[in-house]
């Protein structure tokens, strides 16, 4: 050993104290290891960034930690999220029933059950498809009101919507439902049950999804981060899937949008128009 630290002109103390800090070093990225294994355990692809802001107390107990040594150890230890695109229409507004007008193109959000927008996506199981219908609070981005249906019958939106009229606190602030063209929203069952609680309905210009766009970021991120992409073996297995999700994104999933925030947080906060 001296000789080799002789060759390379550094002393015997200088090479062990080097072996020690490496061993830190390891034990630290363990360590990192272990807390976003755990993360994820809830929030099976939450990205990079997130995972920082939400470990930045712990990384702190660990070391000095900064986000691209971060994403380092995350791209080393392959915890990077690889995100996938895929599309199915679920959306048939070739139909006969009235079209409402968009309401809320120019509208300032400023309140919990202010705007509710309406989606459905595709869950895959064995047997064929199945369809999540979602009603979304446009404010706080939490999922109001769900089911989970084996047609894309009106039954499905109407399963939603009732979920999220009960969840409704003060029914005298106005409260406005926006969703695309979709028969399911303009058939006369679904728009009588609006019209019956006192909701003004709206509705995406003809081929403008964008003007939905939250809608379908939930459904992106439903898929993206909690698996419900996956192929189902039956239709009890996706539905033990989606109860899962909803509650983990409604109650521990954080948001830009939202400063950080959890929708079900933000939700329950008191905002008057």
């Amino acid at each position: 050993m001296k000789s080799l630290c002789s060759y390379f002109k550094i002393t015997r103390q200088a090479f062990y104290k080097s072996i020690n800090s490496e061993e830190h070093n390891r034990l630290k990225e363990s360590l990192v290891v272990k807390l976003v294994q755990e993360k994820r355990r809830y929030l099976p692809r939450i990205g990079g960034r997130k995972l920082y802001y939400l470990l930045k107390d712990d990384l702190l107990k660990i070391g000095k930690i900064g986000r691209d040594k971060f994403f380092r150890i995350l791209a080393k230890n392959d915890l990077l999220v690889k995100r996938k695109k895929s599309y199915t229409r679920t959306t048939n507004s070739f139909h006969r029933f009235y079209k409402w007008s968009n309401l809320i193109k120019d509208l300032s959000i400023t309140r919990p059950n202010q705007v509710w927008v309406s989606d459905i996506t595709y869950i895959r199981t064995l047997s064929g498809f199945v369809y999540l219908f979602l009603i979304t609070d446009l404010y706080s981005r939490k999922i109001v009101g769900w089911s989970l249906s084996r047609s894309l019958s009106i039954e499905g939106g109407l399963e939603a919507l009732q979920m999220a009229l009960r969840s409704r606190k003060d029914k005298s602030l106005s409260l406005i439902h926006h969703s695309d063209r979709g028969v399911q929203y303009c058939s006369k069952e679904y728009v009588k049950m609006l019209q019956g609680a006192n909701i003004g309905i709206s509705m995406t210009e003809e081929n403008h999804c964008y003007e939905n766009a939250v809608a379908e970021r939930v459904n992106g991120i439903l898929k993206n981060e909690f698996y419900l992409d996956a192929t189902f073996n039956n239709f009890k297995q996706a539905l033990s899937a989606v109860i899962s999700g909803i509650m983990i994104y409604n109650e521990k999933r954080p948001h830009w949008s939202l400063n950080l925030q959890t929708p079900s947080q933000v939700h329950s906060q008191t905002k008057v128009a």
